[in-house]
C-alpha cells in the first residue's frame, strides 16, 4: 500500500533534512557533494521551488525551501532523493544493497519569526 501523501501547504518554508541509514557517511569526497548539488540543481530545474538555504555534511543534509503552491514540496523532494540515491548506489556499487537514507525525509514548517534562525542554523559558516 503507498504512503498518504503528506501535507505541506505551499507558501510556507520549510526546514527539510535527512540522514543516511544507520548515520552512513553519504558525502565521502568533493565528488559527493557535488553529486547532490547536481541533483538539486535538476530537480529546482523541473521543479522550480525557492531555496532559501542548504547545508550537506558527511551523514546527512538540511534544506531550506520555500514551495509555492501545496504538492510542491513533496515533488521536489520525491525528485531529490530518489535521484541522489539511486546514483549513490550506482556510484558505490551498491544497488541492491538496501537503503541509502534512514527513511523518509522530515520537513518541518518555519513560522516566520524563526525564518533567521533556523537560517543561521542551516547556513554552514566556514
Amino acid at each position: 500500500m503507498p504512503r498518504k501523501p503528506r501535507k505541506t501547504p505551499g507558501g510556507f518554508v520549510y526546514h527539510v533534512l535527512n540522514r543516511g541509514v544507520r548515520k552512513m557517511t553519504l558525502f565521502k569526497k568533493s565528488f559527493d557533494y557535488a553529486a547532490f548539488e547536481e541533483a538539486l540543481h535538476e530537480t529546482w530545474t523541473l521543479y522550480p521551488m525557492r531555496i532559501c538555504s542548504y547545508c550537506v555534511m558527511p551523514n546527512h543534509w538540511h534544506l531550506l525551501l520555500w514551495p509555492e503552491n501545496d504538492e510542491d514540496l513533496g515533488k521536489f523532494m520525491q525528485r531529490l532523493t530518489v535521484t541522489h540515491a539511486n546514483r549513490w548506489q550506482h556510484h558505490y556499487q551498491t544497488v541492491g544493497h538496501g537503503h541509502v537514507y534512514q527513511g523518509r525525509y522530515k520537513a518541518f514548517p518555519i513560522e516566520d519569526s524563526h525564518f533567521y534562525k533556523v537560517a543561521r542554523y542551516v547556513e554552514p559558516t566556514h
